[in-house]
């Protein structure tokens, strides 16, 4: 059974979502349900799993095998796709930007692990949605103040749904496991996985914070 944030995100008719919540919530899983929600409901749709890389995107598609044949559907495909009976496609891409174009009217797209995702492939992917009007969901834990799911999470305005779950707030991860991991990890690394921070990276110079707040947008730049 799903938790009470798992049954917010499976709920939501947000066409933009965010998942930053910790190792081991469940966001794959999640995504999974999702993904097979709307391949059941909506004949003939394309949802499309990108991840840094294609075994990555395979692992959710293959977790929404699971839930196809749970419903008791005979369901065509390999391991990066899933064909159901009413036409609806579930595929896995690769993690390069060169190789994901070429599809269109995408139904949903996911995110997977998607602080480690290159923004160029983000990018590339995003036009899928334009004359579908499709729905965005983007699904990781922190990997620093970069990239386009920082960006989204902190500056992408009021339309995105934002879901954020620490391990501390997680009944199926211990307190004294996550005490270990505490000692093990180190206190930067522990709260990027499993606190849902962003932290800076520790060969910076300057936090993003004070550089953002050192930027002044009525101060026009040098023309050399």
């Amino acid at each position: 059974m799903p938790d009470l944030a798992q049954e917010r995100v499976l709920r939501s008719e947000a066409k933009r979502g965010i998942l930053n919540c910790c190792r081991q919530w469940g966001k794959s899983t999640v995504a999974a349900l999702k993904a097979v929600q709307r391949a059941y409901s909506k004949p003939r749709s394309l949802i499309l799993v990108a991840s840094p890389g294609e075994r990555q995107s395979a692992l959710l598609v293959s977790k929404a095998r699971e839930f196809v044949r749970a419903l008791g559907l005979r369901a065509r495909g390999d391991a990066s796709c899933v064909v159901l009976p009413n036409g609806s496609e579930i595929v896995g891409l690769p993690g390069t930007e060169a190789t994901v174009r070429g599809y269109s009217a995408v139904s949903l797209l996911i995110f997977d692990e998607a602080s480690r995702v290159l923004d160029e492939q983000y990018k590339s992917l995003l036009p899928t949605l334009a004359v579908s009007d499709g729905d965005l969901w983007l699904l990781s834990t922190p990997y620093g103040k970069r990239g386009f799911f920082y960006e989204a999470w902190e500056h992408g305005g009021p339309e995105w749904e934002r879901v954020s779950v620490a391990a501390t707030d997680c009944s199926r991860i211990s307190a004294a496991f996550l005490e270990t991991a505490r000692r093990d990890m180190g206190g930067a690394w522990f709260a990027q996985e499993y606190l849902c921070s962003f932290v800076d990276s520790e060969g910076s110079v300057f936090g993003r914070d004070v550089v953002e707040q050192a930027l002044d947008e009525l101060i026009e730049p040098l023309e050399i």
